[in-house]
């Protein structure tokens, strides 16, 4: 099986992976923290996630994805979509330790009948020496 192919759109682009992430945070290009305009009305996308290093070494390591949206510059803000990565004993239900690659996350801005127009990707990290380093950007579904 093949990847799919995206469109990627240089104006959507989250995270650089310039750097590995080893604390909480919100994801940088160029080093400054990114949030991204989706515009107005509903938006039908996938956030796209290449991993190209993952610690899982103490088997407790844990990441959790969050893409948020926003319309008012995060003062308030909700998950459009979220997806976890790490150890598999670090993550419920997951019978594989996840590995590089490439991870597809479906989403759209529309959540309970509200339509948020900027978007940005958090990530909460746990475990003993958690550190991900990643390429993430949003890509229209079609």
């Amino acid at each position: 099986m093949g990847q799919r192919v995206y469109n990627q759109d240089l104006e959507l682009v989250l995270a650089d992976g310039a750097a590995a992430m080893t604390a909480d945070g919100i994801t940088q290009v160029a080093s400054a923290n990114v949030s991204k305009k989706l515009g107005p009305g509903r938006f039908e996308g996938v956030l796209i996630v290449d991993v190209s290093a993952i610690d899982i070494s103490s088997a407790d390591e844990v990441y959790h994805l969050l893409l948020q949206g926003s319309n008012d510059s995060f003062a308030t803000k909700e998950t459009l979509a979220q997806y976890s990565l790490g150890a598999s004993a670090a993550r419920p239900g997951a019978p594989a330790n996840s590995v590089i690659g490439r991870y597809e996350i479906p989403f759209t801005s529309e959540q309970h009948d509200t339509v948020y127009t900027d978007v940005r990707l958090y990530v909460d990290l746990g475990g003993t020496t958690p550190s991900i380093q990643f390429k993430a950007w949003i890509a229209e579904r079609y």
